[in-house]
């Protein structure tokens, strides 16, 4: 890029130079030409002045050195040269002169001027002056010497400027270049450095917002793709352990087997619905999805989770305040985040589990409570990869996540008995709205 803007730059400067050099060149030779014959033309008069009015009867004249760089002769009637230097008989512009014009022109390779001298109007000799034409031209091509200097100097300069511009406008460009490079390479860290040149300041930005939203996107839908596994884990887990052990001591009356199978893929395909839901939906639109009444869904999370408590020996209860079991809550929100909730209490806490719904100034605060204890540090415990047991790290990752990126909050309230708390915004629980993508 940097040779081909150099080699635009040049050419146009040298077409701009030819289209001002030539006709310049040819001004510049018409006005030498002109200046010498206006030298000349004074130069004879300023002879024809020294010449007296007896010069007709043979009077002698004196005529003042350095008059022009050339030769200027007296001629009297006769076409004799009486005075000064010039050829010894008139030529045909001193004759011409004889008739009482001015004549100038070239003759040879001399340019002459010859001008009648005249007494009482009468005319009685001539003054020719002349210099030769190597003379002049000497000047001019001396003067064009002078012009391509410039022009060539003029090319220089443009040179140089157009290799200044050209690396202002290609290190942008270049290192644009480079960025998408290592960005299709695969780090998408990468990000284009601003110019100051506003066209691929733009550009710059342009690229650096798309590659932003591409790193966004790509990251969604990794942790999209980590949270739903885990949040498919539990029940596939529990329908496929129920199975195992009915394959293994087939019992009498596999009714309740079945029963009990049928309902866990329930809960599975509603865990799939409510996931696809939320990745469907922007995280400022969470609050407002599928809203549900806080008794209907304590209901539901209560019948999800009933039996895989009971099959550890451990209960589960759901403790609502009188005026809470007709508020809306944005259901899938919260169901994802209660079953985070509840699946930690039940791998890592212990004995009772307890669902508590509460209303705490202008929020509503919902606690999933065991009787267990957190020693994890409070910094690491919502870290993403970082687990108290054999868990993957991800469950109390995605809860606050899911929580914040609503408006919400999740922490831990207390650490012994295990305490945490989800904290809804009071205006966005009072004023859920219908969602066409509400949890079937």
């Amino acid at each position: 890029m940097r040779q081909r803007v150099v080699r635009v730059a040049v050419l146009a400067v040298a077409v701009a130079l030819v289209l001002f050099a030539v006709p310049l060149a040819v001004l510049v030779r018409s006005a030498f030409f002109t200046q010498e014959r206006g030298d000349l033309e004074r130069a004879a008069l300023g002879a024809a002045l020294h010449v007296g009015p007896q010069f007709a009867s043979g009077d002698q004249v004196e005529l003042p050195a350095n008059l022009t760089d050339g030769q200027v002769g007296v001629y009297d009637l006769k076409l004799r040269l009486r005075a000064g230097r010039g050829p010894g008989a008139a030529d045909t512009a001193t004759r011409a002169a004889g008739r009482g014009v001015v004549v100038d022109g070239q003759i040879g390779d001399e340019l002459v001027v010859a001008v009648p001298v005249t007494s009482s109007e009468n005319v009685v000799g001539m003054v020719r002056a002349s210099v030769a034409s190597s003379v002049v031209w000497a000047r001019v091509i001396l003067a064009w010497l002078l012009m391509t200097a410039l022009a060539v100097a003029s090319l220089l300069a443009a040179i140089l400027v157009a290799r200044r511009q050209a690396r202002r406008l290609s290190m942008p460009l270049e290192a644009l270049s480079a960025a998408s490079q290592r960005i299709a390479e695969g780090d998408l860290a990468a990000r284009a450095a601003l110019s100051s040149v506003p066209e691929i300041h733009r550009v710059a930005q342009t690229n650096n917002a798309m590659v932003s939203r591409l790193t966004t996107m790509i990251e969604n839908e990794r942790h999209f793709s980590s949270n739903a596994s885990h949040q498919l884990r539990t029940p596939l887990t529990g329908l496929q352990l129920g199975l195992d052990a009915a394959l293994e001591n087939p019992p009498a009356d596999l009714y309740p087997i079945l029963l009990t199978a049928a309902q866990q893929v329930r809960d599975l395909y509603r865990t799939v619905d409510e996931v696809l839901a939320l990745a469907r939906l922007g995280s400022d639109q969470w609050l407002v999805a599928a809203p549900l009444p806080v008794s209907q869904l304590m209901g539901d999370v209560e019948s999800r989770w009933h039996g895989a408590l009971a099959a550890e020996g451990r209960r589960l209860l759901v403790n609502i305040e009188p005026d809470l079991t007709s508020r809306e809550v944005p259901g899938s929100l919260v169901t994802q985040i209660l079953n985070v909730l509840i699946d930690n209490a039940l791998r890592h806490g212990r004995g009772v589990v307890t669902l508590t719904v509460r209303e705490m100034s202008d929020a509503l605060a919902i606690d999933v409570i065991d009787e267990g204890s957190v020693a994890m540090k409070s910094a690491e415990l919502f870290d993403r990869g970082k687990s108290g047991g054999d868990g993957q790290g991800i469950g109390l990752a995605l809860a606050r996540s899911l929580a914040e990126a609503s408006g919400g909050r999740l922490v831990l309230s207390r650490r012994s008995p295990a305490t945490f708390t989800l904290l809804l915004p009071g205006d966005t629980v009072h004023n859920a709205r219908p969602n066409e993508l509400s949890a079937k």
